[in-house]
């Protein structure tokens, strides 16, 4: 499916049609959406993926896009938690959780170091920012033991709160901290909370791979090179460019079934059963902190396909169950893409990480629009 209202062209319909409609149309092009193929950028649309699923990420938003019921109370749209932030990085953590919010989660909370809490509670007072992790440098060796129990215990408290966690993003490659990281994805990993794993989380499981191996709720996010390290770690070979959709498979079979966001040109998402594609046209603006977006998406998305199942059903097949940690990734993916896409029309080279954040809600008007649209006769 591909970001269009209808297989007719609008234009030709409201040549008749009311001035409501084509004020509605003029609003659809200011956003950047195009009634037709005919009037599409080429680089716009989707490509027809390696699955049907990758081919359909508008209607799957929809589906698992919880409605904005009056009677539900605060934290029923989602609570996530992003464990990260250190003294080096600060802006990677607070990235991942306010697109949470801005996608529409209820609470974000970040868990990160001392030195970086007070950084990261300056940007924003819409996050609630643990400072409980540690680094070597301020921990004396006879102290390790004990201060890694009380780092895991001051998660353990939230921990059942969490609908989805972010473990990575600004983590930074400390020994002692990726130690007490890896006891709390353990302890995430036993509560059955899923967990997306982008950044430093992926060197932490690459060179430990029994923290997610079998892990079904567990979805790697992993860039080029970060690809390759887990390829060599887990097939004992180099990345072949001709076979990336088996290879892909082959790698997420062999970890036990995560699911793995592959990003590049365009993001392939496996869980060892099938590969989507999910190929719109983002931004070739690679400002840093995208991947941070990613990530905070993703857990949104994948958090509410588990909460309501219902939008978790196969069309073709109401018994067969589809993984919601694909739909997540294929939701978050999508989103990023397009609202990539929209900074970048508005800022061209000068586009930052906080304008395609900005444009995140943007991207749900649109949807919007594009369904009232393709309702109306």
């Amino acid at each position: 499916m591909n970001f269009i209202i209808s297989p007719i062209c609008l234009e030709n319909c409201m040549l008749s049609s009311s001035s409501v409609y084509r004020r509605q149309l003029f609003v659809l092009r200011s956003l950047g959406v195009y009634c037709c193929r005919i009037h599409m950028e080429g680089g716009l649309a989707m490509r027809t993926g390696l699955s049907n699923l990758g081919d359909d990420a508008v209607g799957i938003i929809r589906k698992i896009t919880p409605k904005l019921d009056p009677s539900h109370h605060k934290g029923q749209a989602g609570k996530i938690a992003v464990i990260g932030g250190c003294r080096e990085y600060t802006g990677a953590p607070y990235f991942a959780a306010v697109s949470a919010l801005k996608i529409g989660a209820d609470l974000s909370h970040v868990f990160c170091t001392k030195d970086a809490a007070a950084v990261i509670k300056s940007y924003s007072p819409e996050l609630i920012v643990h400072p409980v992790l540690e680094e070597s440098y301020n921990v004396r060796d006879d102290e390790r033991a004990s201060v890694s129990a009380k780092v895991l215990g001051e998660v353990m408290k939230w921990m059942e709160r969490f609908d989805c966690i972010v473990i990575g993003p600004g983590l930074g490659r400390d020994p002692f901290l990726l130690s007490c990281v890896g006891n709390i994805m353990a302890q995430a990993r036993e509560a059955k909370i899923p967990t997306v794993i982008d950044g430093d989380g992926l060197f932490l499981v690459t060179d430990n791979l029994d923290l997610v191996k079998g892990n079904s709720l567990a979805i790697l996010t992993p860039n080029v090179n970060e690809y390759k390290r887990l390829v060599e770690k887990v097939l004992h070979c180099e990345v072949h460019d001709q076979d990336t959709s088996d290879e892909l498979a082959s790698l997420a079979r062999s970890i036990g079934g995560v699911t793995i966001l592959r990003k590049g040109k365009t993001d392939l998402i496996s869980d060892g059963s099938s590969v989507n594609e999910v190929s719109i046209f983002g931004s070739p603006r690679r400002c840093g902190g995208q991947g941070d977006i990613l990530s905070g998406s993703v857990a949104v998305f994948s958090a509410w396909a588990r909460l309501y199942p219902s939008a978790n059903k196969d069309a073709s097949s109401t018994q067969s169950s589809l993984n919601p940690m694909v739909l997540g990734s294929i939701s978050g993916s999508a989103l990023l893409r397009k609202a990539a896409s929209l900074a970048f029309e508005k800022k061209r080279r000068s586009t930052l990480t906080e304008d395609i954040i900005e444009c995140l809600g943007m991207r749900y008007l649109i949807f919007i629009i594009q369904f009232y649209l393709s309702t109306c006769p």
